[in-house]
């Protein structure tokens, strides 16, 4: 069936919630106008409510694709740049080769600078919508276009336990357990008590079988980092996530080889091209690429240089409505190495009335494990709900 992409059209979605991401505000922080804070552990500025950016790719004989990236800060960037952009480039194209169109978007604008930040971050909608397109005109999810899943569900690691207090936080983390997840990270950022009593807590809390992790949030030197895991590590320190700055490269790898765990990271970079020099300084024992900035494309090449690397996987998971989470679980699902993925617990249950399964089976997450979609493409497609919301 000849067909070629009719219409790319962005829009913005926002989703109220009663506790800011990463749980009460501390000291010292405030909303500003435009609704964000600054959060002081590391520096970096926050949404109070969720924000995401969907994309919606119509072709001339009736299908419909819906791709979705990261927006909590400034989505309307993001729609200008579709808007502007890539709309007068991608009509007309012929919609199913989503790696081929996927590379051409990105040559439009590497001379320019734009290889990250938000040009790639509206790629990966268009990605995700196109997969998606792909899906649906051949009638298979898109982990079968990828080769077939290894994965029917996924390990599920709780991320973030947003109360005010240590005790509340323990608590919290019980309750989880209770639930049927053994996998943990607390966010020391808001670690009040320092991190290390926050493991020490969560340990005697959970008990010995738990296994618990520590973002540090980009904010350490290497040697501070250094001194601070070993602290963490009697504790059973199952990872330690992004220890120093992004751009620091020797001082991660520093890092990775200072401690007894294995080093996280990923979630700020958005193609191979970031990668790779990471995995040359041998920076990390896991990698944590986040789809609502990889698109799958780039997702999918990213995984195959972490098993070519010896780096397991285990996928970031930011505020999203579920479209780029399905994606994400689609791809996750042909990983070898993919010990868990992250669970946003204030996130993916409240919001997962805002898609509906296109097949049989909805994504869910219950007891641990992440259950995926049966249905074409994605699996799912936005609610009655979600469209009601899309501004």
């Amino acid at each position: 069936m000849t067909d070629k992409i009719e219409r790319v059209t962005a829009y913005v979605a926002e989703i109220p919630r009663d506790v800011p991401y990463l749980g009460p505000l501390r000291a010292g922080e405030t909303i500003n106008r435009r609704g964000y804070i600054v959060r002081q552990g590391n520096r970096t500025l926050y949404p109070t409510a969720d924000r995401s950016v969907l994309l919606r790719i119509d072709t001339e004989k009736g299908l419909t694709g819906w791709g979705e990236t990261y927006g909590i800060v400034a989505p309307e960037a993001v729609r200008a740049i579709v808007d502007d952009v890539l709309a007068p480039v991608l009509e007309g194209r012929d919609p199913f080769a989503p790696a081929v169109i996927h590379e051409d978007l990105y040559d439009l604008m590497r001379v320019r600078g734009f290889f990250g930040g938000f040009y790639l971050d509206s790629l990966a909608a268009v990605d995700i919508a196109l997969w998606d397109l792909l899906g649906r005109r051949l009638d298979a999810p898109i982990s079968t276009l990828l080769g077939g899943r290894r994965h029917e569900r996924i390990a599920a690691y709780v991320s973030g336990l947003p109360k005010a207090t240590l005790s509340e936080r323990v608590d919290f983390a019980r309750d989880w357990q209770a639930k049927g997840f053994a996998g943990f990270k607390f966010a020391a950022v808001v670690a009040d008590d320092g991190a290390e009593a926050e493991i020490a807590a969560l340990r005697e809390g959970l008990g010995p079988k738990a296994q618990i992790m520590a973002d540090l949030h980009w904010r350490h030197t290497a040697p501070d980092a250094i001194r601070l895991i070993r602290r963490l590590e009697p504790h059973g320190l199952a990872f330690a996530e992004a220890p120093c700055a992004p751009e620091d490269i020797e001082g991660i790898a520093q890092v990775a080889r200072g401690v007894g765990v294995p080093v996280a990271l990923g979630e700020e970079l958005r193609t191979i091209h970031e990668w790779q020099p990471r995995f040359a300084a041998r920076c990390m024992g896991i990698g944590q690429p986040e789809m609502g900035r990889t698109g799958i494309t780039q997702f999918v090449r990213i995984g195959a240089l972490c098993q070519a690397n010896h780096v397991a996987v285990m996928p970031h998971a930011t505020i999203g409505v579920g479209i780029f989470m399905a994606a994400s679980l689609q791809a996750s699902a042909t990983i070898q190495a993919l010990p868990w993925h992250e669970y946003q617990h204030s996130i993916f249950a409240p919001n997962l009335a805002l898609t509906q399964p296109t097949g049989t089976r909805h994504m869910g997450c219950e007891a641990g494990f992440y259950t995926l979609p049966d249905g074409p493409g994605l699996g799912v497609e936005p609610s009655a709900a979600l469209l009601a919301r899309l501004g």
